[in-house]
């Protein structure tokens, strides 16, 4: 699907004449016909009805009408905003912007600042990993422009906003050698005897009450293991030492290669938490304006994160 197949569409359905709609757009008419043709051989359906006399919506036209005008406003939105951001480049006004990130975002963080550079090639991205509450810190003094975060919005923040991007499963990590690990999925309650390795809650309130709580409601609390502030070496222990299990984001997982630690997903409704951006409330810089687009592009099945550090 092409922008300018939606504009063919947007534009024919505002006139229902194909000759007036290609006198504004100022090409051909068998050139807007065809292209109306492909895109509605891509969505397999017709968006117009045609006859000698009338050109006329469909009832899946008129469906596809409004998310057509959204897509291009969008995309008009996104023109004029690289416009601003390439005259303050001519003018000598761009530098840095300064991203607070969470660790395991792998090629999710990639692709986004992959979209991000396209459209503001001369701004160079500062990330900076920090716990969660030095970026709040850092976002409140004005160190960080913008940050990722998961969970709620602290009540003592009122200066700072949560702009929601996706959302992030969890999936259990447990010794490859367990026979827990030859199962397709888990619930929660069938890791009861097994010691659970977490991230002290300072770390990561969000994550440790998600999983407690879910235990909780799966009927036990789950035996203490030993915390620990990061990933490998917490994986590294449930490789080699006695059995316990821990949390790993699912997108996490799936490019991880520990080949003595099992991933498993969940049964468990509502083992995931949301991802946003923090940032600052009142007038958005224009780089900021690409960076959300870029987030909202990012396709889900992309890296996200661990159990300790987000």
């Amino acid at each position: 699907m092409e922008l300018r197949q939606l504009r063919y569409f947007v534009t024919v359905a505002e006139e229902l004449h194909f000759g007036r709609a290609a006198d504004r757009l100022v090409i051909g008419q068998p050139a807007v016909s065809q292209q109306i043709r492909r895109l509605e051989r891509e969505l397999k359906v017709e968006l117009f009805d045609r006859s000698p006399r009338t050109v006329r919506l469909t009832p899946a036209g008129e469906a596809f009408l409004p998310a057509a005008r959204a897509v291009l406003g969008a995309a008009d939105s996104a023109r004029a905003v690289a416009a601003d951001l390439a005259a303050a480049g001519a003018a000598g006004r761009l530098g840095r912007f300064r991203l607070g990130t969470i660790t395991g975002l792998g090629d999710r963080l990639d692709r986004i600042l992959d979209a991000f550079e396209r459209q503001a090639p001369d701004i160079r991205v500062e990330l900076t990993a920090v716990p969660v509450r030095e970026r709040l810190a850092r976002l409140t003094d004005g160190s960080l422009d913008a940050a990722f975060v998961r969970g709620a919005l602290p009540e003592h923040c009122p200066e700072l906003q949560l702009l929601p991007l996706w959302r992030d499963a969890l999936v259990a990590a447990v010794p490859a050698r367990h026979p827990l690990a030859r199962r397709p999925a888990l619930h929660l309650a069938e890791l009861a005897e097994l010691p659970l390795r977490l991230t002290e809650r300072g770390n990561h309130p969000a994550l440790v009450d998600l999983v407690l709580g879910s235990c909780r409601a799966a009927g036990f609390d789950p035996v203490p293991g030993p915390t620990t502030g990061n990933l490998q070496d917490t994986l590294a222990a449930l490789g080699t030492g006695a059995p316990m299990w821990t949390v790993v984001y699912a997108a996490n997982a799936r490019i991880m290669r520990v080949p003595r630690v099992a991933f498993v997903p969940f049964t468990d409704p509502g083992l995931a938490l949301d991802t946003a951006l923090m940032l600052r409330r009142g007038p958005r810089p224009p780089a900021l304006e690409l960076l959300l687009a870029a987030c909202r592009s990012a396709p889900e099945p992309a890296a996200t994160s661990d159990d300790q550090d987000s």
